[in-house]
């Protein structure tokens, strides 16, 4: 197949950091090559992915982030460099709404946040002629009446990520500084259950620094510990040396890759039961999904019941970029009329 992929123009491929988007269309374009497929990316012109870039792309426009009259002019240079492609899979919001794309092309989109309510209208009118993708079961199930043409579960280099033993005697917080999120709830169960945690958290913006400063640095001391942003390495690290990660997300995240980056670590994951978390984590083999700070501190007590070893499987064989990739190119064989590649021994699907 000949693949269109049309990324952000806010940050290149792969992201340098934090990117939770643009992770994924890096993976899913080269996993498209590696299937043999060739594929063209509209990125940032800064961009190190190894598929062919549309030519002429600005850098990444970060000062730019979240303008529509940015988004819609990198939407225009991708869809006039992509009349020759049989599918196009456009990750940004208003490039499936672009009206001069080239006629009978096939387009596919992601949606990689909630279906918010000021969002159903614009993926309401999208799904009369573009096949829309979920990210979980959970995130479909709030459509309400958005047509979804498949949900694929996001994957991961499961062979990138090294394997922990669990032997750093704490837990540990992933992700960003943010009260949805659950750093304080986090905070609040390691202090419950008398285990150190280490807390590595995006905070740049003056509301992450706001709720750090009201929220979270009152319960720090020598056991609960603020790192900071940390690096792809440090984070593999973190996560290996961890007995578990602690993820007590409060609101209904449509899917946590923080969650398979641990189980591929091979550490076990204690989150409520919000949003893709049950989807992700099988309650008392991969972790415990439980719905206050009682239940997540008890539960690090019965960590001793599971094994590293499960959630390492469970992160390969349910979690891999591979699966993600098999599952991506059956849904567009599907749309174009071609026949379906074979798919990975250890994928399953996961729509």
């Amino acid at each position: 197949m000949r693949i269109g992929v049309i990324s952000t123009p806010w940050t290149p491929l792969p992201p340098p950091a934090y990117g939770g988007i643009e992770g994924v269309v890096d993976r899913l374009a080269r996993g498209f090559i590696a299937a043999g497929h060739e594929v063209l990316v509209a990125a940032p012109g800064d961009s190190q992915c190894p598929a062919r870039l549309i030519p002429d792309a600005p850098p990444a426009d970060v000062d730019g982030m979240g303008l529509s009259e940015v988004e819609l002019g990198h939407v225009v240079r991708a869809y006039n460099a992509m009349p020759d492609m049989d599918l196009v899979h456009d990750h940004t919001l208003c490039g499936p709404l672009y009206r001069h794309r080239p006629p009978g092309l096939p387009i596919v989109t992601t949606n990689h946040g909630p279906f918010r309510a000021q969002l159903r209208d614009i993926y309401q009118a999208m799904g009369r002629d573009v096949s829309l993708v979920a990210i979980s079961h959970h995130q479909a199930s709030t459509a309400n009446g958005v047509p979804i043409a498949r949900v694929i579960h996001h994957g991961i280099d499961v062979d990138s990520v090294p394997i922990g033993d669990g032997s750093g005697g704490y837990a540990c917080f992933l992700g960003r500084m943010n009260p949805s999120k659950g750093v304080r709830e986090a905070a609040m169960v390691a202090r419950e259950a008398g285990i150190p945690l280490r807390i590595a958290a995006k905070m740049e913006e003056k509301g992450e620094r706001e709720y750090f400063e009201c929220a979270v640095s009152p319960l720090l001391n020598s056991d609960i510990e603020y790192l900071g942003e940390v690096g792809t390495e440090e984070k593999y690290e973190l996560l290996g040396g961890a007995c578990a990660l602690l993820n007590p997300m409060q609101w209904p995240e449509p899917f946590g890759l923080v969650m398979i980056e641990a189980l591929a670590a091979g550490t076990p994951v204690i989150a409520t039961p919000a949003g893709s978390a049950p989807e992700i984590i099988n309650d008392g083999v991969t972790g415990f999904l439980r719905e206050d700070i009682a239940g997540l501190a008890s539960s690090l007590g019965r960590l001793g019941e599971l094994s590293r070893e499960a959630c390492r499987e469970a992160a390969v064989g349910r979690f891999s970029t591979e699966r993600m990739v098999a599952d991506h190119l059956d849904l567009y064989a599907e749309l174009i009329g071609a026949e379906r590649p074979a798919r990975p021994a250890s994928g399953t699907s996961s729509g």
